[in-house]
């Protein structure tokens, strides 16, 4: 397998949903974040950007020298494209880096206002003559289809030059792979191609009928989760994914918490740098595997990159199997700049040494808690309801939501 050139490394791409989010993964060592806007995104029913933010995020991801890509890749009709230009203009204007589109008239607008276009692992993208004939189209990079594995990835990089390439390494994956479902759509009228996919394949299945006889079945289905797949995890053999000469890989997550944002993030980051500098042990495997245990998973998976995935593959249990929770414990009355207090009224208990995180619209910081006091008396445990002066590392905002970091039983 042809190595990636010495000494480069693959940028880290990380999705995001929101304020909070993109600064966990800038703090966490993002080279770049996606991220959509209302309406037009495919985790539309999530957290999204307003067009009007995006002045603000991209000065801010700019500030940091990291990049900001829109993903802008569901289905769009006529009566919209309007909309979508207008949503173009603005991301021109506040020097938006790349489109991620999977629509041909969208790319023709990306085109029009002098944006950069970036091809969708919804166009499904498995072979080298699409790459080549999407060249020459203008797109820059291609989000490779997920139904690939590792030599199919390495052959195509190998194939087609002066063409980036992208996969996704970590997060959700969807019974349909790169895209195109309808189960939503068919039973709820939300279309997952619209960024509305309300999720059944997540949910169990039980064979119904009146007294079945299931020794004529081929299946006994008695709430199994049966389309809904662990997620991807590529940690443990990332220096072979980095090998096939993939340009960025991708995390999703932007419907995720930005405390999630965070460990992925740290986790990739240390591991690009370290397959870097040849010292991806698997010492170091284990402690990130355990990291991303602690947040977010349905277990996980390896994806296509071996072979085809199979029933061991999907998920053992509906929602998650994180070995962390996230627990709701206060909110932020006000903050004292010269004294880095935050004043926060409690819905639990909080003690000395607990580990917290105070997000927000513009917030997300993490500490262990090293100083409390009430009434300028220093105490060991603040009881619920009672409001308490937390010493913080960080600016914390009226408003910002605090939460215990606590092992899952």
């Amino acid at each position: 397998m042809k190595k990636h050139p010495a000494g480069k490394k693959p940028e880290l791409l990380v999705g995001t949903g929101n304020f909070a989010s993109a600064i966990a993964a800038v703090k966490n060592g993002a080279n770049a974040v996606y991220f959509g806007v209302k309406g037009f995104s495919m985790r539309d029913l999530g957290t999204n950007f307003k067009p009007s933010e995006l002045k603000k995020l991209m000065a801010f991801l700019h500030k940091n020298n990291v990049k900001g890509y829109l993903a802008l890749n569901t289905i769009v009709f006529d009566k919209e494209l309007k909309k979508v230009e207008s949503i173009l203009k603005k991301a021109k204007q506040e020097k938006v880096d790349a489109v991620i589109l999977s629509d041909l008239g969208v790319l023709s607008l990306v085109k029009k206002h002098g944006l950069i276009p970036f091809l969708s692992t919804q166009a499904s993208t498995a072979n080298t003559l699409a790459l080549k004939e999407f060249k020459k189209l203008g797109i820059k990079r291609v989000i490779l289809a997920r139904e690939l594995n590792l030599k199919q990835i390495a052959e195509i990089k190998k194939s087609v030059k002066n063409i980036e390439i992208e996969c996704f390494v970590h997060g959700a994956m969807c019974i349909s792979v790169s895209g195109r479902c309808f189960l939503s759509h068919e039973l709820f009228g939300t279309s997952a191609n619209r960024g509305k996919c309300l999720q059944p394949c997540r949910r169990a299945f039980f064979l119904d009928g009146a007294a079945p006889d299931y020794k004529k079945k081929d299946i006994l289905l008695q709430g199994n989760l049966i389309l809904s797949p662990k997620d991807l995890k590529t940690i443990g053999f990332l220096d072979k994914v980095i090998n096939t000469g993939l340009d960025s890989i991708k995390i999703e997550g932007r419907n995720k918490p930005a405390h999630y944002i965070a460990v992925t993030t740290k986790c990739y980051r240390e591991a690009i740098d370290s397959i870097a500098n040849k010292t991806f042990t698997k010492t170091k495997i284990t402690s990130w595997n355990k990291q991303l245990e602690n947040v977010f998973n349905r277990g996980f998976s390896n994806g296509f990159f071996f072979s085809k995935p199979g029933k061991s593959d999907l998920a053992k249990k509906q929602g998650s199997s994180q070995k962390q929770k996230r627990i709701p414990i206060g909110k932020v009355k006000k903050f004292y700049s010269n004294a880095m207090v935050a004043e926060v009224r409690l819905f639990k208990t909080i003690s000395l040494g607990d580990t917290i995180l105070i997000e927000g619209k513009t917030t997300f910081s993490k500490q262990v808690v090293e100083s409390m006091e009430i009434n300028h008396q220093q105490i060991k445990k603040a009881l619920k309801g009672k409001t308490v002066g937390l010493k913080v590392l960080e600016k914390a905002r009226k408003n910002d939501h605090v939460f215990l970091l606590k092992k899952q039983k």
